[in-house]
Formats: structure tokens, C-alpha cells, sequence
């Protein structure tokens, strides 16, 4: 009898350490749990764009716009370019046309019409743009502008080219071109100068303009 307990104890100690002993390899293949439950992967927030930068009001230049030797003789001592060879004289873009020397706006597109002469033509202005005054030759009009006072050509009246009866004929070389849309530069305001735009200082101008 004391035999048969022996060995019915010593096959329950043998059973019970081989269910206690895990396979290695079971072990490796069986990845290890953890009591401490696994949250999910917070997303990150997204990253506001950045807002464009605010664009300062460029302020007016303190002196006038540099000009070439042709663009002084034009604007300064009332020069005039040949007839069919500027810029602008054919160009129907919309738009605004401003002092090449001060960056005023002188006339719109819309104001503008082919009259064969040679030069860009307008019948109207913009309001308070343009000044008006007796050439030194006497008997045609000087136009200039009203701002800086340089030479842009001359104005002339009764040629029924337009219902409004007038022709402003003006050297491009006296102006730049804004396309419609596009942010006009500012204007240089400064005193007059006498050499430019006066009476006083009118020198004739070659040409028939």
C-alpha cells in the first residue's frame, strides 16, 4: 500500500510541472499581453497654414522717376518723337496711361482712338490731369501734366475726328502704360519746376504735333 501511494504521488508532481513549463517556441510565436489596457494613437492636430503677409501701402517716391537722355528731351525741353515710331501709338489694351516722369494718370484707354496722325490719341483726360497753355510758337496748345508739369505734346480742336471734337496728340515716350487690373504706382508730388510745363519756359517743338 505504501508503495502504490509513492507512485501515484510522484505521476501527479511529474504532470503538474509539465502543464506549469510553457513550450519555447509556443512562448516566442504567442506575443506577451499586458493588463494595462492600450489606448489608440492620438492624431496630431493639423498645422495651420500660415497667413499671407500683409502687404504695406508702398509709399510715394520723394524724387521723379529716373528718364533717359530721350525721355529728358521729350518731357524737359519739349522735345517730340517721329511720328509712327512710339510705343503706344497703335496699342488698344485697357488700361491707364500715367506721367512716364511722376506716375500721375493721364488719360484712359477708353478716351483713346486711331487718328492717323502718328501719336497716341485721346479725346478727353482725366479730370484735372492735363494742363492746358499757349505753345511759344504762338498758336497751338501745349498740353503738360498738371502734376510735374512735363511736355506730353499738344491739344487740338474742331477736326470732327470724335463726337467730342477733340484730340489730344501725345508723345508715348511721355508715358507708361498700366494694364487693367494692375495696381498704379504712386505719384511723386513736387513743386513745379520752372524748365518743365511753364509758359514761361515753352521753347517750340519740332514736329507738326
Amino acid at each position: 500500500m505504501p508503495r502504490t501511494w509513492f507512485v501515484l504521488l510522484s505521476f501527479a508532481l511529474v504532470s503538474g510541472c509539465n502543464d506549469a513549463v510553457e513550450d519555447p517556441a509556443e512562448a516566442a510565436a504567442s506575443p506577451a499581453t499586458s493588463n494595462t489596457e492600450q489606448k489608440p494613437a492620438e492624431t496630431p492636430e493639423p498645422t495651420p497654414e500660415p497667413k499671407d503677409p500683409v502687404v504695406a501701402e508702398q509709399p510715394a517716391p520723394v524724387d521723379y522717376n529716373t528718364l533717359s537722355d530721350f525721355e529728358s528731351f521729350v518731357l524737359l525741353e519739349k522735345g517730340t518723337e517721329r511720328a509712327f515710331t512710339g510705343e503706344y501709338t497703335d496699342l488698344e489694351d485697357a488700361g491707364t496711361y500715367i506721367c512716364r516722369r511722376c506716375n500721375a494718370p493721364l488719360y484712359k484707354s477708353n478716351d483713346k482712338f486711331h487718328s492717323g496722325c502718328g501719336w497716341p490719341a485721346f479725346d478727353d483726360a482725366v479730370e484735372g490731369a492735363v494742363h492746358q497753355s499757349t505753345d511759344a510758337d504762338g498758336y497751338r496748345t501745349e498740353i503738360t501734366c498738371n502734376n510735374c508739369g512735363g511736355h506730353l505734346g499738344h491739344v487740338f480742336f474742331g477736326e470732327q475726328m470724335t463726337k467730342k471734337n477733340t484730340r489730344h496728340c501725345v508723345n508715348s515716350v511721355s508715358m507708361k502704360f498700366v494694364a487693367a487690373g494692375q495696381p498704379l504706382p504712386p505719384v511723386v508730388k513736387k513743386p513745379k519746376e520752372a524748365d518743365a510745363g511753364s509758359p514761361e519756359a515753352s521753347s517750340g517743338e519740332s514736329g507738326s504735333k
